[in-house]
């Protein structure tokens, strides 16, 4: 049985990071992925990456207003095909830093628990044991399949790391799911010219957000040609010829759409099936999720836990930042996951929305004096030259001490601009100092001259 200082479940983001530093210091680390198609983790070859570069050739597309049915079949594809090559690139590149280290042995198998030191590697030709000093899970997570009739074995259902690999272009598209993930596919197909229906069965659109920024998030998606229906019931996704059927109840009516492709997207959850972490006597919730405390130690002393693994935010930024909790904590530091700040995201949808901190639901809710500063985004030079005045900026202050608890953007850039807002936020910064600040000009970012001046007592 070979022996290793450190046994990775998962080629992550937070468990690459951590194999290379801990392969700088000498150690003889293990690395498990069971699916070659997912070296760098998520984000790289499913997620992020593959999506954005998708969303850019949907933007491109999008503009070019009478395209032909021919031609939208070939910006689809080609798109399809700069998003493999991108991907490809990227995950050899992964694979390669890692790899070609002395340390560290890359295994493409399936990993499981035999006990708290001992791990079962199953590979294709053959199964065998490692045993780790210290063992990391940082296995990610998966799709959360709903019962729908229909669904197994449904040629036209996919989920989005399916959907981004499809080639064959669909003029239309059913998205089982409103959630960030749904809003976004919706905005990037209804860029290709695909005929966009949401279907929720929740009446409230993104219940976490604002009802005004809510509004405003479905108000551009639908001048973009998507149709969403909320509160509505779905029976069955049945096989038609070429095509799919998907059988719903809406306002009281019955049905039916058709589709070329169906995109389940109504969530993710901890990747830890088949893992068998009791065998290690590391535990679980009630969701699947390996429980850690506030430095992602889990119930066994020497297993750790990072990324989507353990629940919360499931960004592959917090999985960064859980790399760095645990490095800290291996070598004297005292950084945990209590004293993680503001976390902010974005959606990817156009224009762009993004967030960091409380809204004001959640503020009034917690009975804490705030003002409000908001700002059309119509309002800002840039976005006329961008040529997408769409959209609504919103600030939250506290009324006393006049420090930033949370910002909700939906403009262009939006996702370049919350960074900006974050680390005023970790520093404490009162609003003013964005007021204030100077700022290039014609940018997105010098509308917080504008929109901090907006601040109000409500």
């Amino acid at each position: 049985m070979k022996k290793y200082d450190a046994v990775i479940i998962g080629f992550g983001k937070g468990g690459k990071t951590l194999a290379g530093k801990l392969a700088g210091q000498g150690k003889k680390v293990a690395m498990i992925e069971k699916d070659a198609g997912m070296y760098g983790g998520t984000c790289i070859n499913v997620g992020c990456i593959p999506s954005k570069s998708l969303i850019r050739s949907s933007g491109l597309a999008f503009n070019k207003k009478e395209a032909s049915p021919e031609e939208r079949t070939a910006d689809y594809e080609a798109a399809i095909d700069e998003k493999r090559r991108l991907t490809s690139m990227l995950r050899e590149k992964n694979f390669r830093k890692l790899d070609d280290l002395e340390n560290v042995d890359v295994y493409n198998g399936t990993a499981s628990f035999v006990s708290n030191t001992v791990v079962e590697v199953k590979m294709a030709e053959e199964t065998f044991e490692i045993k780790g000093e210290k063992i990391f899970i940082n296995a990610g997570g998966i799709p959360v399949i709903p019962p729908i009739k229909g669904l197994e074995g449904n040629p036209f259902v996919h989920t989005s790391a399916e959907l981004m690999d499809l080639r064959d272009y669909p003029k239309r598209l059913v998205i089982v799911g409103g959630g960030y993930i749904g809003l976004e596919f919706a905005s990037m197909y209804s860029g290709f010219g695909t005929k966009v229906t949401v279907l929720q069965d929740g009446e409230m659109l993104i219940p976490r957000e604002d009802r005004d920024m809510a509004g405003a998030i479905q108000g551009v998606l639908e001048n973009r040609g998507v149709t969403f229906k909320l509160g509505a019931g779905i029976h069955e996704i049945a096989q038609a010829d070429g095509y799919a059927l998907v059988k719903l109840a809406f306002k009281g009516q019955e049905e039916i759409l058709e589709a070329d492709a169906v995109l389940i997207a109504t969530g993710r959850k901890p990747n830890t099936e088949g893992l068998h972490a009791e065998r290690a006597g590391v535990e679980l919730n009630s969701r699947g999720a390996v429980v850690v405390d506030d430095n992602l130690k889990t119930t066994a002393d020497n297993i750790w836990a990072m990324g989507d693994v353990h629940g919360g935010l499931q960004f592959t930024y917090t999985s960064l930042d859980d790399f760095r909790i645990i490095w800290s904590q291996m070598n004297g530091g005292s950084y945990a996951l209590s004293r993680r700040k503001a976390v902010p995201y974005s959606v990817f949808i156009s224009p762009s929305y993004s967030r960091v901190g409380m809204n004001e639901t959640e503020a009034r809710k917690a009975e804490i004096p705030v003002k409000i500063a908001a700002l059309p985004a119509a309002a800002i030079p840039k976005v006329q030259v961008l040529k997408n005045p769409q959209g609504m900026l919103k600030a939250v202050i506290h009324e006393e001490t006049g420090q930033i608890l949370g910002a909700m953007l939906l403009c262009e850039e939006s996702y370049e601009m919350i960074n900006t807002i974050k680390l005023a936020m970790d520093l404490g910064a009162p609003y003013q100092v964005l007021r204030d600040q100077i700022y290039t000009h014609p940018t997105m970012s010098e509308a917080f001259n504008d929109l901090f001046a907006t601040v109000q007592i409500s």
